[in-house]
């Protein structure tokens, strides 16, 4: 699937802001099929993934963030609209890793995902957040396994980039581009990672570029 032939001939960051909320849905099954290509936004609870979706679209609370980590539990979609024609979607989905609920529920919600990102044939690409001092976790991994098997794009968000000095910062980037060049032939080959901060706005333009 592909964005309609009427792609926006202004910036990206110059109607971004126009995105609004469409609906929310605890299941896959519950989501009505897609006309237009979407991308979804994926993390764990604690990375800042809503605060990053917050800062790449120039709104303040449009995706909610909580202090406890794991209490969205429904995934959420934003249309992506110019001059009153939706033109593609973001995809907002739950948060994982947390460890506040019980083993039914987290079982239910990483079955969910998987089934999203593996049939979901709107999906066209995803924007998986790790926190920069703790990326590639072990759920982290079996995400890019998942959508990876679809050879579609991955852009990597390093978030909170802020809590690192700069050589700090350089070492982990570096890092993380040689580990998903070795994983390529796993996670789709079609892989791309930057370093983001909700507080500094640090990468927003490259996020949007993505």
């Amino acid at each position: 699937m592909s964005l309609p032939d009427h792609h926006p001939t202004a910036p990206l960051k110059d109607w971004i802001h126009q995105i609004a909320f469409i609906t929310s849905a605890a299941r896959c099954s519950d989501l009505e099929v897609s006309a237009v290509a979407e991308i979804a936004i994926a993390g764990r609870s604690s990375a800042g993934k809503s605060s990053a979706l917050n800062c790449i679209c120039g709104r303040r609370r449009l995706a909610y963030s909580s202090k406890t980590p794991g209490r969205t539990q429904l995934i959420n979609l934003f249309g992506l609209r110019l001059q009153d024609a939706e033109i593609g979607r973001l995809v907002d989905l739950p948060g994982y890793g947390y460890a506040a609920v019980d083993r039914t529920t987290k079982s239910r919600w990483q079955m969910e995902l998987s089934r999203f990102l593996e049939i979901r044939d709107s999906l066209v690409g995803l924007m998986l957040v790790m926190d920069v001092r703790h990326p590639f976790g072990p759920l982290d991994i079996q995400m890019l396994q998942w959508f990876g098997r679809r050879g579609r794009p991955i852009h990597i968000l390093l978030t909170k980039a802020d809590k690192l000095g700069r050589q700090e910062q350089a070492r982990t980037l570096a890092a993380a581009r040689k580990t998903i060049g070795d994983n390529a032939s796993q996670w789709g080959g079609q892989l791309s990672v930057s370093l983001f901060s909700a507080t500094t706005r640090q990468g927003r333009e490259e996020a949007l570029a993505k």
